[in-house]
Parts: C-alpha cells; sequence; structure tokens
C-alpha cells in the first residue's frame, strides 16, 4: 500500500469518527432536552398530594384556543384543590404533539409557577385564540327567504354561542328583529313581549313544528302534480 493510500485510509477514519461523534453528541443533546424540565427545584421535588389521580383531560395539540384549553383544565382542578406545583405538572401532561415539543423547549428553571406556565403558554399560541363576537354582531342576523324557520334558529343560536355576556332581553329582541315583519312567529313575539329567552326559544320551536309540516306538505303536493314517467324516460 502507498503512502497516497494510507493517507487517504486515516483520513477516512477520521472523518468517520468525527461524524460519529457529531451524531453522538445530537443524539445526547436531542435526549437531555427530552428527559429536561423548564421547571424549578421547587416544583420538581415538590411531594406530591396524597390519594391524587390524574383526571381526564382534553389534550392540546397546539391548534387551538389556548385560553379554552386552560378554562378546562382550571375546571377540572378545582375540584382536587391542587397546589401551584401539582398545576405545574399535571398541565403538562395535557400537551400533545406539537406543544409537548415546545414544552421541552423551554429554557431549563425557567417556570417557578403555574401563572408563569400559563402566560408562556398562552403567549406562544396567542394566534389561535378565538375572537369572541359582541352583541352588535346578532343585530345582523336576518331569516333568508329561503331559509326554514328551524335553519334560521340553528344559525341564531350557534352566533349566540360566539358571544360572552349577553343579555337575554338583546338576544330576544335580535332574535324576533331578524324575522321578516308578516311571518307569524314575529307576529306572536310583538304580542307576548315580556317572554323570557327560553320561552322565546319554546314558542319558536313550536312554529318550526309548523313550518316544517308546511314544507314537508308542499313537496308532496308539488311530486303529486309531476306527470307520471314513461317507460324508457
Amino acid at each position: 500500500m502507498c503512502a497516497e493510500d494510507v493517507e487517504k485510509l486515516v483520513n477516512d477514519r477520521l472523518r468517520d469518527l468525527k461524524t460519529r461523534g457529531n451524531f453522538e453528541d445530537s443524539v445526547r443533546k436531542e435526549m437531555d432536552q427530552v428527559n429536561s424540565t423548564p421547571f424549578t427545584l421547587d416544583i420538581k421535588q415538590a411531594a406530591h398530594q396524597k390519594r391524587f389521580s390524574t383526571p381526564s383531560f382534553i389534550h392540546f395539540k397546539g391548534d387551538s384556543d389556548p385560553e379554552s384549553h386552560l378554562k378546562h383544565f382550571n375546571s377540572v382542578m378545582i375540584l382536587h384543590q391542587a397546589d401551584d406545583a401539582l398545576m405545574c405538572k399535571v398541565f403538562a401532561i395535557t400537551l400533545r404533539g406539537a406543544a409537548q415539543d415546545w414544552f421541552h423547549t423551554l429554557p431549563s428553571r425557567s417556570i417557578s409557577s403555574f401563572k408563569e406556565l400559563a402566560y408562556v403558554f398562552t403567549k406562544e399560541y396567542t394566534s389561535y385564540r378565538t375572537i369572541k363576537k359582541n352583541p352588535d354582531h346578532l343585530y345582523n342576523l336576518c331569516k333568508k327567504s329561503d331559509e326554514s324557520l328551524r335553519d334560521y334558529i340553528k344559525r341564531f343560536k350557534a352566533e349566540k354561542t360566539n358571544i360572552v355576556g349577553c343579555d337575554d332581553r338583546i338576544v330576544s329582541s335580535t332574535f324576533k328583529k331578524g324575522l321578516p315583519a308578516e311571518h307569524d312567529l314575529y307576529r306572536e313575539l310583538t304580542i307576548t313581549p315580556s317572554q323570557t329567552l327560553a320561552e322565546v326559544y319554546t314558542t319558536a320551536e313550536r312554529y318550526a313544528l309548523w313550518d316544517d309540516d308546511r314544507i314537508a306538505a308542499k313537496k308532496s303536493t308539488m311530486q303529486e302534480d309531476q306527470p307520471p314517467r314513461r317507460a324508457g324516460q
């Protein structure tokens, strides 16, 4: 073997060792990141509550409203009178997929309370927050000419769920306002204006049943009026 061949062999081995070392360092760093935690020692070493059983949660995967997830989490944990350390540890369990990956990128010992964890969590996923509409939005809802009363009721209720803290009187008023003035339900709600929202919905459902029957009868009549098809057509 000539000197050039020996030199090439040595260089190849050195390159292989370097590549292998870089790979091992990369794997070691990834494992350290997975095994690390952003919690301070006080939280990590806090004793668990006796007889605590982890509840079932809706998992957060990084593609939904973070505030809704926090509300869900707090609602479940309030039943267990959990302390700050336990809140932090259990919250980490509710994260999945990309959200779990994000959690492990937080600097070591950077979180000392659940308040801090909730803050960085909400900040990270703020673009997924659901923007709540204000009550004025309901004034823009109207029953479409080709829309059944039942479909209007469903659409109105769906829009109402996106509004927080809306007074029932405003909801009742806007529901009636969205109806055509010549509609029988509009007339009914005008005659008895003191109804509660629940009573308004109950009255609307009664009229929706009548509307469903009317639409079904109209379709049946149209089918009967159509001339029978001849064979081969």
